[in-house]
């Protein structure tokens, strides 16, 4: 793990690995949503309405994966002092934004439908808006110190304690009495969907997880070339 906190190693698995991510990025969406939209059947209660489940869903599980993600790079950045690990989550925290928002979009224009109203202080979205704010205030602290160093450090420090929000999130439709429907997918007894509709939903969430992947490391690459020209300018001015 230490090799690759060196930038240049860095750039070279990044070269080797991005076209891949790329065009899977691409395949994936290609087919998830032709499966979508064109070869899944509608729900037998939600109709047509059931298609927003193949955004929807995957952005959610991204919402939560990318900033499990960002906590995992923070305890790395504060117990091994790895700055590229420190980059990797706040070049993550963006994309991660806006997964969140749009899981709740896309919850809102689903709820209407099934509930009656955009919106309902639902334990689940409640704790969605929650990571909504935790992202925003992570971002906003990297952008509010000069240093560097401290920057770091102090939004490390938020995502490991926001964290403890991800389990709230997963398991507040079990802890208490929602509106939300309880997990179809990720639960002990299996998934209770019907293959036609998993089929399509496992589609959009690889290809959700390949764009991550992708925006990921052209984000790491723009930060360590922006770090480059700053250090360029720093000596050029003594």
């Amino acid at each position: 793990m230490h090799r690759f906190a060196n930038p240049a190693r860095f750039q070279t698995l990044a070269n080797a690995i991005l076209p891949w991510t790329f065009g899977l990025t691409i395949l994936g969406f290609g087919l998830g949503l032709y499966y979508a939209l064109f070869n899944s059947p509608p729900d037998y209660q939600q109709g047509e309405s059931v298609r927003i489940m193949y955004v929807h869903v995957p952005a959610a599980l991204m919402a939560e994966g990318v900033y499990v993600f960002m906590a995992v790079a923070s305890a790395i950045f504060i117990i091994w002092k790895h700055p590229l690990a420190a980059l990797a989550a706040k070049s993550a925290a963006p994309i991660g934004l806006v997964f969140t928002g749009l899981a709740l979009i896309t919850g809102s224009l689903w709820g209407k439908p099934m509930w009656g109203t955009f919106w309902v202080w639902d334990a689940r979205l409640t704790s969605v808006l929650v990571l909504l704010f935790l992202y925003l205030g992570y971002i906003a602290l990297w952008q509010a110190m000069d240093d560097a160093t401290k920057a770091a450090k102090t939004s490390s420090i938020l995502a490991l304690v926001g964290v403890v929000n991800i389990p709230i999130i997963k398991f507040s439709v079990e802890w208490w009495n929602t509106l939300h429907q309880p997990a179809s997918i990720v639960r002990l007894g299996g998934p209770t969907i019907d293959s036609s509709m998993l089929t399509p939903l496992f589609l959009m969430i690889t290809a959700y997880a390949f764009f991550f992947t992708t925006v990921l490391i052209w984000r790491l690459q723009g930060e360590l070339a922006q770090r480059k020209l700053e250090k360029i300018f720093r000596e050029q001015s003594k």
